[in-house]
């Protein structure tokens, strides 16, 4: 498929910046109105390159994508100036790293160890993925199947939680306020994106969605970035209702490149009785032999 023009590329750290000292408020910053128009919001470059204390054409070069050689402290003046939050400072550095990136190798194949399978298996009152750096969904438990969807159901390219947030209308119809959810798959891709610009499997992906999701496309180019952290989400369930979880990220000492998802809810709470009442009906209702925790081997 034909890769969108934003695909991660040697033009994100320009891309960046300007998008970054676009969502700037002039007058927040304490610059005086010099009484000219803007042609454009946010700061001017010669007022980026005033604040940071870098020449106005240091500033051009790296907009136009023809320098990425950007000493520490420089990117730190850039970040302060654009008032940068911790994950955006962290995506700053990842795209303009000055180092040779290697040539791109076929990444290696994604197992699952048989340890943590059987976590997976000994978790039945907590719906549990294990996901690979794309956000593939590379095994789940019953659980996950009752809260979310049938993963084994699915033909193994779609077991994607980005694919799934933008492209499957159940999926997407699960989220209680569905916007939200899409605009932090989008930040957290492009955080993905930037840390690791040469692999294929992202560019494809981000082709992917940018082609067929209008609002995807939209939020793409506003190139806000997000890492990984503890936070919850809301459902409509088909079954159940409505209910909020805490979602926890865990990393997997053996695999760096996996993380543990859980999904649980507060003791006591209204979303408990609803999730243990889902699992409850999804026990009694599943097919007999259905396979929950099988990996697939995923480049």
């Amino acid at each position: 498929m034909e890769q969108h023009r934003d695909t991660p590329g040697r033009h994100e750290l320009g891309d960046f910046l300007r998008a970054r000292r676009a969502a700037l408020d002039p007058r927040r910053l304490g610059l005086p109105d010099d009484g000219r128009l803007r042609r454009v919001p946010g700061l001017r470059r010669e007022e980026l390159a005033q604040i940071a204390h870098v020449s106005v054409d240091y500033v051009v070069r790296l907009e136009q994508g023809r320098t990425r050689r950007v000493s520490r402290p420089v990117l730190d003046a850039l970040a302060d100036a654009l008032r940068l939050a911790p994950d955006e400072r962290a995506y700053l550095f990842a795209v303009a790293d000055v180092t040779q990136a290697a040539p791109a190798r076929r990444p290696a194949e994604q197992r699952v160890d048989p340890q943590l399978l059987r976590l997976l298996d000994g978790m039945p009152d907590i719906p549990a993925l294990v996901l690979g750096p794309r956000q593939d969904v590379l095994a789940w438990n019953s659980a996950a199947v009752a809260l979310l969807i049938d993963f084994g159901a699915l033909p193994p390219r779609e077991r994607n939680l980005f694919r799934l947030t933008f492209l499957d209308d159940g999926f997407r119809s699960l989220y209680a306020d569905w916007p939200r959810v899409a605009r932090e798959c989008v930040a957290v891709l492009r955080m993905e994106a930037g840390r690791h610009p040469d692999d294929p499997g992202l560019a494809a992906l981000v082709g992917e969605l940018s082609v067929r999701d209008p609002d995807f496309r939209a939020w793409w180019g506003t190139h806000q970035v997000r890492g990984p952290r503890e936070l919850t989400k809301s459902y409509r369930h088909p079954v159940v209702g409505a209910l909020t979880l805490d979602v926890q990220q865990l990393s997997v000492d053996t695999r760096p490149d996996q993380r543990l998802v859980t999904y649980t809810a507060p003791p006591g709470s209204p979303a408990e009785e609803a999730l243990h009442f889902l699992l409850r009906w999804s026990s009694r209702t599943e097919p007999a032999g259905t396979d929950h925790g099988r990996t697939w081997p995923h480049p």
